[in-house]
């Protein structure tokens, strides 16, 4: 099976220069952890997530520090999402974006998004044009429904 019978083909999307706070609300609205950034022609720009905003808001010294003690400061925090209404999607979106093609097979999808880490691949034609994104439970459920059938399948 390929990705494209899979894949979400109706992607809700945001401009990289929409505002950070009302992409923000649009995850919310839509309860999705992650938009993909595109540009007029719907080439992938960019990948905009809710750990992006996390990452913002939080101590830039958690990923060197690993584990850590950190006291909680509202105010701080306050402060940061307020920020969020003056910023732009492309200043807080990841740039690099790891994207597969229409064709990809399902153990290839698996295998990409265990290697990168990945909880969601646009997925862009041969042009480079995003015509959708699958996400793992996409995957999963798709294999499942392969090895159901190929279980019935076999002769008793």
């Amino acid at each position: 099976m390929k990705v494209k019978e899979i894949m979400t083909k109706n992607v809700t999307s945001i401009s990289a220069d929409a505002n950070a706070r009302e992409a923000l609300d649009l995850l919310e609205k839509k309860q999705i952890s992650g938009l993909p950034v595109v540009d007029s022609g719907d080439k992938l720009v960019g990948m905009f997530t809710e750990k992006d905003i996390l990452s913002y808001i939080l101590p830039s010294y958690i990923d060197k520090v690993g584990k850590f003690i950190y006291e909680e400061n509202p105010k701080s925090t306050r402060r940061k999402f307020s920020e969020l209404s003056k910023m732009k999607v492309s200043q807080l979106m990841r740039k690099e974006v790891v994207t597969i093609g229409e064709d990809t097979t399902l153990c290839e999808v698996a295998r990409v998004m265990l290697t990168q880490k990945a909880r969601r691949l646009p997925v862009l034609d041969k042009t480079g044009r995003m015509t959708g994104i699958v996400a793992r439970c996409d995957v999963l459920k798709a294999m499942f429904e392969e090895a159901k059938a190929a279980a019935n399948a076999q002769p008793l």
